[in-house]
Parts: structure tokens; sequence; C-alpha cells
């Protein structure tokens, strides 16, 4: 009996697949943490025979080198992907065996150029497709991430490569894609959606139901922005990175955390946006781990600055410094632990606060003095609706316009809170007066 089980990073909206006939088991595109894929084979007794990557990933760093280390298993890379490590080069139409495992490889290029898709096959029948960025549940990946010179050949190349896979193979095949689950790798979000086959998406999925045009089209004028930090994925994965160091960072007392401060460094609170805002250590930045943290934290940081992480439990630090490995910021400068007395120590200086509000006290607040309403929304967000006489700068601009924010009391919001937070941490930082909109948006609806 072949089982498929998913490894989910929800932070980063991707899954990993382990497929195993109960002795024997390959891997589809693991995360950089490849201490997940170990236990789970452990606990199911089969031996990793094979590591398979559709494609050289944007968003995240990959475990594929480090895993196929651990395992001794081959690890599968598309021929014409220019990688820099030892590897087992692959190319459309090839059939890999392991024990009673056959994937068979398709050319599905459109999210990059060398693209590929794994078909499983038994005797009889193909009961799964692993797609990767490929055809999506309700959608496919972008095909912008390679820049702007590339993106029709590859939005109309992605067209092609989901009809080949709906042609080619049976509708009850159930898709099994990498992305799709929140990633910015999508070209947009069908997150309710847990599972598919070829024959559901057939129907429903819009490059499948529509003509190649108005596919396109409509594809192209929904994409957004994505995360900075994708500009440095590609080149970490094709020089093969290594399992990352997850041992506990060196503890930072209170001088030292101030010190940081004062040398520019990044000290990341990763507490709640409500207890960051009952009181924290001047300066610190609020990337809460209850929200996109990683995501947002590499997406504003300026690439190489150091990050110290402070945490209410080492678990919480643990976390984070796991979530910051999967996109390439291997090793925190520092840590501590505790809360804002402990952090601010003895010299003087008292913990912050930061106050939090909803819509009716910002409506409130309005009719009797007027404030700055910073929107920290995409602009695809800012389009659909916003607030009368809100100011708009992304969050991901933020910190490079901070300037451009208008003099005044200021007011952050977003869609659920958590951006605000940030946002709002980060004026407070640079000296300003603001209060975070804790609610959701439009107002009212929460």
């Amino acid at each position: 009996m072949i089982e498929i089980i998913a490894v989910g990073t929800p932070s980063l909206g991707d899954r990993s697949y382990l497929v195993t006939d109960g002795e024997v088991a390959f891997v589809v595109d693991p995360q950089r943490d490849v201490d997940r894929m170990l236990r789970l084979a452990e606990r199911r007794g089969v031996d990793i025979r094979g590591v398979f990557e559709t494609h050289v990933h944007n968003d995240y760093v990959t475990g594929g080198p480090a895993l196929a280390a651990a395992t001794g298993a081959d690890y599968h890379v598309n021929a014409a992907d220019p990688v820099a490590f030892h590897h087992c080069p692959i190319q459309d139409g090839d059939v890999i065996e392991a024990g009673e495992l056959q994937l068979r490889v398709l050319a599905t290029p459109g999210h990059t150029f060398t693209h590929l898709s794994y078909a499983l096959e038994v005797p009889g029948r193909t009961p799964a497709v692993f797609t990767g960025g490929s055809l999506l549940y309700g959608s496919t990946g972008r095909p912008d991430l390679l820049g702007p010179e590339h993106t029709d050949a590859l939005v109309r190349a992605q067209y092609a490569s989901a009809h080949r896979l709906a042609r080619e193979l049976p509708p009850e095949t159930e898709v099994y894609p990498t992305h799709g689950f929140g990633s910015f790798c999508s070209s947009a979000q069908s997150e309710e959606v847990t599972e598919s086959t070829i024959g559901r998406e057939s129907k429903t999925n819009p490059v499948l139901t529509r003509g190649e045009e108005e596919y396109a089209e409509a594809l192209l004028a929904g994409l957004d922005a994505y995360p900075a930090y994708y500009a440095h994925m590609a080149a970490l994965n094709l020089a093969g990175p290594d399992a990352p160091d997850l041992s506990p960072p060196h503890r930072a007392g209170a001088a030292e955390l101030r010190r940081r401060l004062r040398d520019g460094e990044w000290v990341v609170d990763l507490r709640s946006r409500t207890a960051f805002a009952a009181g924290h250590l001047p300066g610190t930045l609020n990337f809460g781990l209850d929200g996109g943290f990683a995501v947002h934290l590499g997406w504003l940081i300026p690439w190489g600055t150091p990050v110290t992480l402070l945490g209410a439990t080492p678990e919480e630090v643990a976390e984070a410094q796991r979530e910051l490995a999967r996109i390439g910021v291997d090793r925190p400068a520092a840590a501590a632990t505790g809360g804002p007395a402990d952090w601010v120590g003895d010299g003087g200086e008292k913990p912050a606060s930061l106050p939090l509000a909803t819509f009716a006290d910002l409506s409130a607040v309005r009719r009797e003095r007027p404030v700055v309403v910073l929107d920290v929304r995409r602009r695809a967000e800012w389009r659909e609706s916003h607030l009368p006489g809100a100011v708009n700068i992304p969050l991901h601009e933020l910190p490079a316009r901070l300037d451009e924010v208008p003099p005044g009391e200021v007011w952050t919001h977003c869609a659920t809170g958590y951006r605000a937070a940030v946002a709002a941490s980060l004026l407070a930082a640079a000296g300003r007066d603001v209060v975070a909109v804790d609610d959701t948006y439009p107002p009212g609806t929460g």
C-alpha cells in the first residue's frame, strides 16, 4: 500500500511530501530543516532512497542536498539546472524506481523554465502527480519571479504545462502541489482547498477552463508584490545549502541588547502584538510568531543585517530560529528570553508601551482631532477598498519610506492587525507617536 504524507510549512505556505510503500520512500521538495523528514521516515521504519526537486525554489532554501547526504539517497534535479553540487540529473520522460514506487518525469515549465512534475505510477494506474509550482489547487505558480523579461514566455508555458498534465493524466489522479497554501509563489490563493484531482482542476481551475489569452491576462493583472528575500533563494539553492545549525544562539544581556540597538542591528520581539504593546524594550521591532513571521521579517530586513531574537521562552527563540533558517537567515547574532524588565535591565531605561485600538476607536478619534491613518496593506488590497483619507504605504516599503509618513499622530492598520503592529513598532523605533489598530478590515467584520 502506498502512503503519501504531506509535511506542511504553513508559515511559508508550502508542502513537502514523503511517499512510501512501507519499506522504501522518496521525498519531494524538502524544506531546509530536514530533521522533520528524518523523524517521519524513522517513525515509519522506511528508508529514503530518492529526493526530488520540482524546481530551483524561489521562496525557501531547499533541504534536498542535506537530506540526500543524511540518508545516502539519490538527489534528482533537472539536468538543465546549473547546480554546483553532486546530483542525479534527470529530464522529461525519465522513469525512476525505488522499491515498488515509480516516478515518471514530466517537463512542466512555467513557474521556472526548468520546472518538473513527477507522476507516481503503479501497474495499471497513476494515483498521484507532484506538481510543485505548476498546477496548484485552483491556480498555478506565478510566472514573474525570474524577471519581467521572462514573464510573458513563462505564463504561456505555464498554460501549456497545465494542459499537458490534464491531457496525459487520468481524471482520478490526485494532485500534490508544493505551493498554493499561502506562498507568494502562487499566482492566487485557494487555501480552503486541501486536496484535489486532475478531474476537479479540469473543471474549476482557470488555467484549464479559460482560453490562453484570457488566462494570461487575468493572471498577470492579479499579480502583486512578493517578498524581497526571494532574490537570494535561487543562488543559495543552486550552490547546495547544508543543513541549518539550529543550536541555541549566543545569549545577550541587557547591555549587549542596548549596544546592538545603537549599532543599528535588528532586535526582534517575537511575542504577540498585545504583549509587545503592553511593554517592550525601546527600539525593538515586533514580528510576532503568531503571524507571518519569517515572510515579513525576510521581506523587510536589509539582507545581511544581524538579527537578535527576544522571546518569552527558549522554545519561542528556537521556533523563530528554525523559521529564519528556512529562508537563509542561518544564525541569529544573539537571543534573550524573559520579558521587557529583563531586557531593559538596570540601566535606568524603562519598558516602552504602544497603544492598541479598534476601527471604532479610530472613527471616534477622527471626529475629535486630525490623525494620520496609515494603511500598510499591499497595493492590490488598497485598490479593492480603503478608508477615506488614508495614506497607503505597503509594509514592505515602509522601512525605506518612513520619511514619507505625514507628520502627526499615526494610526496604522492592515487587514487583521499583524502588519499594523509591525509597522507601529518600526514607527515607534523611529520616534513617532503611533497607535496600532488591532482589528479586522473592513471595519465591523471582525
